[in-house]
């Protein structure tokens, strides 16, 4: 048996299965749209789930469409090492948010058949649903139920715009598992991922050692005024909700900039009636605040609460601010961190810690098994986006930390 010092992935099977993944769901700039639980989100799960039987690992799929493929180990009564990440995107995604993570794990299990190694434990590779949250609000909310902060029921009871719920839609795909979600214990968990961030390219590093993830809070906002004429309705009388949502976007924009480094953002509106000559009657709006503390990210929240009183009372407008999701500062385990730091040192890859800002499965997956991530990065920081890139080199030296680091755990 090798010794896993000599190990290295094969850096162009990893390439070529990203590649080979990218083209469901393939977007005319070179990025990604499989939106989860779609036609598409099915072919990335089937061809994944063949890609690991051909493996020889067992698949399992729980109740909320998660999936684990399980490499078997000498003792398979101990809990398995796992990693992992998802495989739906944003609407305008890229080749590599969640799908790299997820394609490391198996590059992980490949590299280990071709060298014959053993592991003591069991390795298994997980696909987490949902976890964009572009389609059905909140984001990760299958990790999210596998780590008990949300029930069955209301993970399966999400809808997206078109009012389908995601247990219709697991169900619809046949990826509605019969395994129980949650109870299974992790030795350990670690997430490979590109940063989605500037921070790794600016500093010429290779790895970034994740510490935890930044604390996150969604809202929804409604903003009630009244539909009128465009052209006949003077000025001082119109209850125009579009011009109350604009100045409530303007000052969420100042709340980030006065809590740094925080971050405030409106990536959802829904104008009623949408019509050019009439006034907006009606505005629907999401928002998302982030900071790396949680007690300035409450400040963020009252700061918003008090934006939304104060414009809509001036402009004699009703309104509803409804936090739909909370998100706390997340601290990963410091063990598994030291095993990531140490694969990165042994391998001789430049790296630094970092705190992730943007959220993770592993950020719920850390509430009931060691966890850690290994960041690699992504040109120009840019992600959420058809022009995502990053290099075949980075991308193999991020799965050849996570090989060691999890072969830390489990051999």
């Amino acid at each position: 048996m090798a010794n896993v010092k000599n190990i290295q992935v094969n850096k162009d099977r990893l390439w070529e299965s990203l590649m080979e993944m990218a083209k469901i769901g393939a977007t005319a700039k070179g990025g990604c749209a499989r939106l989860a639980l779609t036609d598409l989100d099915k072919q990335g799960r089937d061809l994944f789930v063949q890609w690991c039987k051909d493996a020889g690992c067992t698949v399992t799929v729980d109740r909320m469409g998660n999936i684990f493929a399980r490499r078997p180990g000498r003792n398979n009564d101990l809990p398995p090492v796992v990693t992992g990440s998802h495989l739906d995107t944003q609407p305008t995604g890229g080749k590599f948010d969640g799908v790299y993570g997820v394609l490391a794990g198996l590059e992980v299990i490949r590299t280990l058949n071709d060298h014959k190694f053993e592991t003591d434990a069991p390795v298994e590779v997980s696909v987490w649903t949902n976890e964009e949250g572009s389609r059905f609000a909140p984001a990760m909310v299958a990790s999210g139920v596998f780590a008990g902060v949300f029930t069955e029921e209301y993970g399966h009871s999400r809808t997206d715009l078109d009012g389908k719920t995601i247990g219709e839609e697991l169900k619809r795909i046949g990826y509605l598992g019969d395994a129980p979600v949650g109870g299974r214990p992790f030795k350990a968990f670690f997430e490979a991922h590109i940063e989605q961030g500037p921070i790794l390219e600016a500093d010429r590093r290779t790895i970034g050692v994740v510490q935890g993830i930044q604390g996150m809070r969604w809202f929804e906002v409604t903003v009630t005024g009244s539909e009128s004429h465009a052209g006949t309705t003077p000025m001082p009388r119109r209850k125009d909700a579009m011009l109350g949502c604009a100045r409530i976007v303007d000052r969420i924009n100042r709340i980030a900039l006065d809590h740094k480094p925080g971050v405030s953002t409106v990536g959802l509106v829904k104008v009623s009636p949408n019509s050019r000559n009439t006034i907006p009657g009606n505005v629907f709006f999401s928002v998302d605040l982030r900071h790396p503390q949680d007690e300035t990210l409450l400040k963020m929240k009252a700061a918003l609460e008090a934006a939304c009183a104060e414009i809509c009372g001036e402009l004699g407008l009703a309104y509803e601010c409804k936090e739909v999701w909370n998100s706390p500062a997340v601290h990963y385990d410091k063990g598994c961190i030291a095993a990531v730091r140490k694969a990165a040192e042994e391998a001789g890859y430049a790296h630094m810690d970092i705190t992730s800002g943007a959220g993770h499965d592993a950020g719920y997956i850390n509430r009931v098994a060691p966890t850690a991530m290994v960041f690699v990065p992504c040109a120009d920081g840019i992600s959420h986006n058809e022009i995502e890139s990053a290099t075949a080199e980075d991308l193999a030296a991020g799965c050849n930390v996570l090989m060691r680091a999890m072969l830390e755990h489990a051999a």
